[in-house]
């Protein structure tokens, strides 16, 4: 049985004054901003509730250590709404803090704790890439085991997802890079999953759409990001996130999280150095099936021969994103063998999503192609 579902109410809004005018943050509120979306949009809205400034915690991806910062501050403070504004990383933090228990949070992503959910959840993107909003995943990085893990309950759905794209607005150029190739990421991961049905499709295509056509103007005609183009982005980020949310991601990430832990390497970033070369073995492996079709709607796009549409995504792509080799973010040949390992051990959620079945052997055989 395939099934297909949009938890959260999905509200779109033109402003962040409309936003404060309509939820009224105050006491009982646990608010995660940073510092600078604070000042700008929030910080004469926001009198009795707890703001929590997570790059007081960290500045990169979320990890355990983030979580547990965050837990022993807020220790003592009763709240029963989590309202969460930023990126893949304050959203996936703050989704635990709707949860009644949250530490140790590496028990809590090996289920050794019980998710219960006992607050409301309200999640407001200011990227266009983790589809976080709509999804009910949270990946960290678990600094104890040296890897990154997702935990997927129903408990971490918001109970709103807010759209609003001036909160887009003033987003850096690597920021927008490295966000809309991980919604881009998502889209297709989504439609060539096995889990793909019916309404996963139209989602996992709209979304390809809008971003590849923004890509085209970025890259081609020069377009900058304004406000309506960001707000069609963030669209697709949303469509992507409903799609993947769905449907499920697969290698792509899996093959991914190694590199982001070890390395650091920006989340969509190490997804745009792993894409291609899983895409390609999927070819190879099985080019009948679902892939056929995605390669015909991407050459449509890219108005080029079916045959050759990794080739020139990759050259859409590097003029928003420059890959780089593995060996360009320091990983070495011993890190091969770890990083498949961690794959075929740790991904097991992920990799029950992909085309067809990677072995041990071919997940190094990429590795080893792209480093």
């Amino acid at each position: 049985m395939k099934e297909f579902s949009i938890i959260p109410n999905i509200v779109q809004m033109d402003s962040a004054e409309e936003f404060c005018r309509t939820y009224q943050i105050g006491k009982g509120d646990l608010f995660f901003v940073s510092g600078h979306m604070y000042e700008r949009f929030f910080k004469e809205n926001t009198e009795g509730a707890c703001v929590v400034n997570y790059r007081n915690y960290a500045s990169g991806e979320p990890t355990d250590l983030m979580v547990e910062g965050i837990y022993k501050d807020i220790q003592g403070i009763e709240y029963d709404r989590v309202i969460a504004i930023g990126g893949g990383t304050i959203l996936d933090v703050a989704k635990l803090f709707a949860l009644k228990y949250v530490s140790p949070v590496t028990d809590l992503y090996e289920q050794k704790i019980e998710t219960i959910r006992d607050k409301k959840l309200i999640l407001v993107p200011t990227t266009c890439g983790t589809g976080s909003e709509v999804t009910n995943i949270s990946i960290l990085e678990l600094t104890a085991l040296h890897t990154k893990m997702g935990l997927a309950k129903p408990e971490l759905y918001a109970d709103e997802a807010v759209l609003i794209p001036e909160l887009l607005e003033g987003l850096p150029f690597h920021a927008f890079a490295t966000s809309s190739i991980d919604a881009l990421i998502h889209s297709i991961e989504s439609y060539t999953s096995p889990k793909a049905n019916s309404f996963t499709k139209i989602f996992s295509i709209q979304a390809m759409d809008r971003i590849l056509k923004a890509y085209k103007e970025i890259a081609y005609e020069k377009r900058e990001l304004k406000k309506d183009l960001l707000g069609d982005l963030l669209l697709a980020s949303t469509y992507a996130g409903i799609a993947f949310g769905n449907a499920g991601c697969a290698a792509v990430h899996a093959m991914s999280y190694p590199l982001g832990a070890t390395y650091h390497v920006p989340h969509g970033e190490a997804n745009y150095a792993m894409f291609t070369g899983v895409y390609e073995t999927y070819q190879r492996l099985e080019p009948e099936g679902r892939i056929k079709e995605l390669n015909s709607h991407l050459a449509q796009i890219l108005e080029c021969d079916a045959r050759d549409v990794y080739t020139e995504l990759e050259k859409l792509l590097d003029h928003i994103l420059t890959k780089r080799r593995l060996r360009d973010y320091g990983v070495t040949e011993e890190d091969l063998d770890s990083f498949t390992e961690t794959v075929m051990t740790k991904q097991g959620r992920l990799m029950a999503n992909n085309y067809t079945e990677l072995d041990e052997q071919t997940v190094k055989q990429i590795y080893r192609k792209l480093w």
